[in-house]
């Protein structure tokens, strides 16, 4: 009986070992384009992570000590790419030298889950913002965005990384379709 007894418990040592992943993987896509810019007017573009923690999610149980998960590659390099992909697909030319630029800066790319007796709650939020300059003006705005995700037993980190995804394409979506952006970088 002891023996039968091990056996079953030995796969589930190393479940809850898989359980405890160093890093999250986020791969933010370019979202849907519905604005368009016709005249493929040239723009800088420079993206920085202004974020005051190098963690994306802490993991809180009462009675243990919170964990910090870092990510896999470095949010700026990631966003960089979209934004870079996005304001390309909008019209705009991607050159250092132009005199209308936008600076994307990271300020929050956060997670915090909680573990509760049966089951698990994830808040998440990503706050950006977005100084463009063009010859003569600057627009300052800042875009945010929150989520939850709760579940049974433990988190799944595949689901928190979709929805931190998903979460991220959102506000991406929202940046590079703002007509008000679009409309100052177009004088």
């Amino acid at each position: 009986m002891k023996r039968f007894l091990l056996t079953l418990a030995f796969p589930l040592f190393f479940v809850g070992c898989a359980n405890n992943p160093t890093h999250m993987a986020f791969s933010p896509q370019v979202p849907n384009i519905t604005q368009h810019s016709y005249n493929a007017t040239p723009i800088s573009l420079d993206t920085v992570d202004a974020r005051s923690n190098e963690y994306v999610a802490r993991f809180m149980e009462e009675g243990t000590k919170t964990r910090l998960v870092g990510p896999s590659e470095p949010p700026q390099m990631l966003l960089d790419e979209v934004f870079r992909n996005g304001f390309s697909q909008v019209g705009y030319q991607i050159d250092p030298g132009a005199s209308s630029s936008v600076q994307i800066q990271l300020q929050e790319l956060q997670m915090d889950v909680t573990k509760k007796t049966f089951g698990y709650e994830a808040k998440h939020s990503v706050v950006i913002s977005v100084q463009a300059r063009n010859s003569s003006q600057e627009l300052n705005k800042q875009y945010r965005a929150k989520g939850t995700l709760k579940g049974p037993l433990t988190p799944d980190f595949a689901s928190l990384e979709m929805d931190m995804n998903k979460l991220l394409g959102q506000l991406t979506g929202e940046i590079l379709n703002d007509p008000e952006l679009n409309q100052f970088l177009q004088q």
